[in-house]
């Protein structure tokens, strides 16, 4: 596959042409290694090191380290995206993003105390989101419009993909937590080199005009007057507050909460149910955007999942058992897979400015971010006030089940 292959014209192809396959193939390598650390690290080696050092606080303790992490990531995705947007250019901040991201996680790798742990998930944090925002300005600035759905889902692939890999690789190395960490920076930055070595920058695309510093704050969040925009990005952050609020405190769910069969680890256990719900969630990412696509509607697809996400929160409550966390893995899967699939797609059809879309998208990335900064607070209140993990499960479902219905009053999309 050569450069040229790879070099797309001024204006986007239709998304079935090689130009667009070997686009889509390197955006899903750089996505799934992006998915792959914010799993494998956010949800087994994160919380096995903190509970090495304080197993006494380890909730608390993750939902401290965890939320002002949070903030770093607020933050920096959408102030990367404006930069990027300035700059007229992606791939310096896909490639700088990545490889300071290399060098948090051994700096994480190679530290003993919840400050430093913390210290280091902050920088983790702030120099992924510097990545994930100038990668996900890629399919505003490329995909055409009718075909965004199949690209959503085509790159909403890594999250099975990347996530499923991230929580085995975590589990196989959770015990030798800085050949772990390490693993991890040498993924997300050979996929940064393989995505700038062979998708150049998209010629002409010009630098976003310069303003007053005054009026850049109001211009960075101009995005949410827009009435769908607003709606948009609303549901998204109910829907990811109620998802992370469960996800986040699994490895710890595992083993304080679910009866597991004889001899089944936590950890062991978590590397069974990813590829469970990945499975389902690849599934559902596919056939949700290839449907959205080819019926025109968007709103359905992602009512209906943030709706199921919420119901099968219920689940793990009834039956706090092996085969209901096998059960609740397999649904939430298809659930959230359908959602972020097609809710992509939604939400690039509704922003504002077409020249401001890494901008806009990064102000989106608050409602991915922003909710995550809640989340391991809200999770750690619930379970030490309300006294278990049954629930968090129904605050998360209350959750999604208000990101379903926040989809409604959006106008511009069907």
């Amino acid at each position: 596959m050569t450069t040229e292959e790879l070099t797309e014209p001024k204006v986007p192809t239709p998304a079935n042409t090689p130009r667009q396959r070997g686009l889509m193939l390197l955006l899903l390598v750089a996505n799934s290694s992006m998915l792959a650390v914010y799993m494998g690290v956010g949800a087994v080696l994160l919380p096995t090191q903190i509970a090495s050092i304080d197993p006494a606080n380890k909730v608390a303790v993750l939902g401290v380290v965890g939320g002002v992490s949070s903030v770093f990531a607020t933050a920096f995705n959408p102030i990367a995206g404006a930069l990027s947007d300035r700059t007229g250019r992606r791939n310096p901040w896909i490639l700088g993003g990545a490889l300071a991201s290399f060098a948090g996680l051994a700096f994480l790798s190679s530290v003993h105390t919840a400050l430093l742990v913390g210290i280091g998930w902050c920088l983790v944090q702030a120099t992924m989101n510097v990545y994930q925002a100038a990668v996900t300005a890629v399919v505003p600035d490329r995909i055409p419009a009718a075909r965004r759905g199949t690209a959503s889902a085509l790159v909403g692939l890594a999250l099975p993909i990347g996530g499923t890999a991230g929580v085995v690789i975590a589990s196989q190395t959770a015990g030798h937590l800085r050949t772990g960490y390490l693993v991890f920076g040498a993924i997300v930055a050979c996929a940064a080199v393989l995505l700038t070595t062979f998708f150049r920058d998209a010629p002409g695309r010009e630098p976003a005009p310069s303003v007053p510093r005054r009026e850049r704050l109001a211009a960075f969040l101009s995005a949410l007057a827009h009435h769908d925009f607003r709606w948009a990005f609303i549901g998204r952050a109910l829907m990811v507050l109620g998802y992370f609020a469960v996800v986040g405190y699994q490895l710890y769910i595992l083993g304080d909460h679910i009866a597991l069969p004889a001899g089944l680890a936590p950890a062991a256990a978590m590397a069974i149910l990813t590829p469970v719900q990945m499975a389902t969630m690849a599934l559902s990412t596919v056939v949700g955007g290839v449907l959205s696509d080819r019926w025109n509607r968007r709103k359905i697809f992602v009512g209906l999942s943030a709706a199921l996400a919420g119901i099968v929160m219920a689940v793990p409550v009834v039956s706090p058992t092996w085969a209901g966390m096998l059960v609740f893995s397999a649904l939430n899967g298809l659930a959230f897979g359908c959602f972020m699939a097609v809710d992509t797609a939604l939400v690039t059809l509704v922003l504002p400015k077409a020249e401001d879309a890494a901008r806009d998208m990064g102000v989106l990335n608050i409602a991915n971010a922003g909710p995550q900064i809640i989340a391991p607070f809200v999770a750690s209140a619930v379970v030490t006030a309300l006294g278990g993990y049954s629930p968090l499960f129904l605050v998360g479902g209350a959750l999604s089940l208000l990101g379903a219905v926040a989809i409604l009053p959006i106008r511009s999309v069907r």
